[in-house]
């Protein structure tokens, strides 16, 4: 069998990294696009800045085509031995195509309200995240620039991340990850 390789994609805060990182202790193997671009910022000595992030995104695309990112971390998938293999992050149909070199991919998107995105980046902290309402619409904007709001429609399967809790929320991206797996 080849490896289900499950990509999550959604707006930024929607909840992806939180589905991400409980299904990680529970053992699944996971892989996120942006820490493919923090470790290229950290190697380029650039501080992890939201900015900084955003540009030097825009820039690897640029330079080595738009599927660039997927490429950061594309033989880390093609060297794991899992069945299952969980990727955070993706934001176009072009790193899905990369992705697709790997195994068997499916997309499940993450949906939350502007609201509640918002809210849990302010709580959140990372380098990275708006912490104005201005700044998190540039950043959605330049997330939807590059594709994300088409990948999303794109979605095999889709969970709500609105008034639910994590457990919730995990669980039934496990119920769907199952369902593939047996079909």
């Amino acid at each position: 069998m080849s490896k289900l390789v499950v990509c999550l994609t959604g707006m930024p805060g929607a909840g992806k990294s939180t589905i991400v990182s409980k299904l990680k202790e529970q053992g699944y193997e996971t892989f996120s696009l942006g820490d493919g671009v923090r470790s290229e910022a950290k190697r380029q000595n650039l501080e992890p800045t939201g900015e900084n992030l955003g540009k030097l995104m825009l820039e690897l695309r640029q330079k080595n085509g738009p599927g660039a990112i997927a490429e950061l971390i594309k033989e880390s998938i093609q060297n794991s031995t899992h069945e299952i293999i969980i990727i955070d992050g993706v934001r176009s149909i072009h790193e899905i195509n990369v992705i697709k070199k790997t195994g068997n991919v499916k997309l499940l998107a993450v949906i939350a309200s502007a609201n509640t995105r918002f809210v849990f980046l302010s709580e959140r902290k990372r380098s990275d995240d708006p912490l104005t309402r201005d700044k998190f619409e540039e950043r959605d904007n330049r997330e939807i620039g590059v594709g994300l709001q088409e990948i999303i429609q794109l979605a095999d399967e889709s969970i709500e991340n609105n008034n639910v809790t994590i457990d919730q929320m995990v669980d039934s991206a496990i119920k769907i990850f199952q369902n593939w797996t047996e079909n």
